[in-house]
């Protein structure tokens, strides 16, 4: 087990430094045209050659002095690691490429406006970003941060490929367990099992009204006046995670996201269909399909939400006060008060239990808590319920909540009963990281690659000098 969280962990650190750094690979050095291998294998600085990509000896290079720059340590990462992994990262996008896997070109480009603006607030001007990264012209730049991106996207792409239909079975969760040496199983630190109750204001009919006859005035003049979607999401949409990219996003029918009423919707319509306005915890929306891919659809939406009146908030606050007081007096159980009362809908059927989004199950780590749940509860007794919270989402919906910590489990080493979900995933991680393994050796064999002699003696973890 420690094995299998000590290489976990080492490949985090070097996937953290590469992808933090990445974007600095292309801006430093020219991207080299491969027509042939003939024409590639001459070229100064070429480390590598994976597929139709090459890797050039400055992309190491430049990405330690960045590292080193920005005050990250390399001690541990070697050369012959960073060459390591920017070798399978091109295998991945050869792969995706060969296996059609489709991206969003609109996408990528979105992103690339995104990283300029970025660098232009951080030096001042487009003028300073050039010149610090010694480039004669705005457009060679973006084309070659759009390149770097695309091939990021791509390896991504084709490892979640790779895994998405990987499952482990009781079973197989059993024998992974009972292959721990007793004296390497881990030790699990203080967990929490959080459960709250939110009360929404009322919104009024005639807020209600003019929202939807709003979202109804944008898509008729989509559908009857020819007007772009994208460009009303971007002037008009409340959703800040989409709004920059015309309020795109990218769904998988077999990797759920959004909340239930909006995958309804984007699986329920045909390309270039357009929702009727429709209503989630967020407000209301409509929403257009771009293009079905398979399992994924690209779709785009505009998000509204509804403005709250102050006496309508107080009104809100004043309920779960009173909410509170009869939770506190042992009238109602908050698993209860919780089915009954809540209006999130996520949790209101489980009695108010928070899932932990990034494991799944009702459990948090105590120094894992995202710092704004852990500011609301930290002063919180087992068993006592916090005052009225308000909370506001990033689309400007505004709700009151109240918490209470429902359970707690101390330090502990591994259980298998107790532990199961933790075990579970940590099985499951395993499964998958086998299959890549197997994935990557198997592609390595059938796919060109050539290392210079240079780098022959590095020990690789994969066989690309194919022994």
């Amino acid at each position: 087990m420690k094995k299998i969280f000590y290489k976990m962990q080492s490949n985090l650190k070097l996937m953290r430094c590469i992808n933090f750094f990445s974007l600095f690979i292309l801006f430093i050095c020219p991207l080299i045209a491969q027509n042939d291998i003939s024409n590639r294998i001459k070229v100064d600085g070429v480390l590598a050659v994976i597929g139709d990509y090459v890797i050039l000896d400055s992309d190491i290079d430049k990405t330690l002095v960045e590292m080193k720059s920005q005050g990250i340590s390399t001690n541990g990462i070697s050369r012959c690691q960073l060459l390591g992994k920017l070798m399978e990262d091109k295998l991945y996008a050869h792969h995706a490429i060969q296996d059609s896997l489709e991206i969003s070109v609109e996408e990528i480009y979105s992103s690339v406006d995104q990283i300029i603006d970025n660098f232009t607030q951080q030096l001042g001007s487009i003028e300073k970003v050039l010149e610090f990264y010694n480039k004669e012209d705005e457009s060679t730049f973006r084309q070659e941060i759009f390149e770097l991106n695309k091939v990021q996207k791509l390896s991504s792409m084709m490892q979640a490929q790779i895994v998405e239909d990987v499952e482990v079975t009781p079973e197989e969760v059993r024998i992974f367990f009972e292959s721990i040496p007793k004296n390497e199983l881990p030790t699990f630190g203080t967990e929490l099992e959080i459960s709250q109750i939110v009360i929404e204001p009322e919104v009024g009919i005639q807020e209600k009204e003019r929202v939807i006859n709003q979202l109804k005035v944008f898509r008729e003049d989509v559908l009857e006046r020819g007007s772009s979607f994208a460009s009303k999401a971007i002037l008009y949409s409340q959703d800040p995670g989409s709004r920059s990219t015309g309020g795109k996003y990218t769904l998988n029918r077999k990797r759920p996201r959004m909340v239930k009423e909006f995958r309804d919707e984007a699986f329920s319509l045909e390309e270039g269909e357009i929702s009727k306005p429709f209503k989630t915890d967020f407000g209301w929306h409509i929403l257009m399909v771009d293009k079905i891919r398979g399992q994924e659809v690209d779709v785009r939406h505009i998000l509204l939400t509804p403005k709250i009146e102050l006496s309508q908030l107080k009104e809100a606050k004043t309920k779960l006060d009173t909410l509170r007081n009869r939770l506190i007096n042992d009238e109602i159980s908050f698993k209860d008060a919780a089915l009954e009362l809540s209006d999130e809908k996520e949790t209101k059927y489980n009695g108010g239990v928070l899932i932990n989004p990034q494991t799944g199950d009702t459990r948090f780590e105590l120094t894992n808590l995202d710092p704004v749940l852990y500011s609301q509860i930290r002063n919180l007794r087992d068993g006592e319920i916090s005052l009225p919270i308000i909370e506001e989402e990033r689309s400007g919906l505004k709700k009151y909540k109240i918490l209470k910590v429902s359970n707690r489990f101390d330090e502990h080493i591994a259980d298998y009963y107790l532990d199961y979900s933790r075990i579970k995933s940590l099985a499951l991680k395993e499964k998958q990281l086998n299959l890549i393994k197997d994935w990557m050796s198997d592609k390595i064999e059938s796919t060109y690659v050539n290392v210079n002699s240079e780098n022959r003696l590095c020990e690789f973890k994969n066989n690309w000098i194919k022994k």
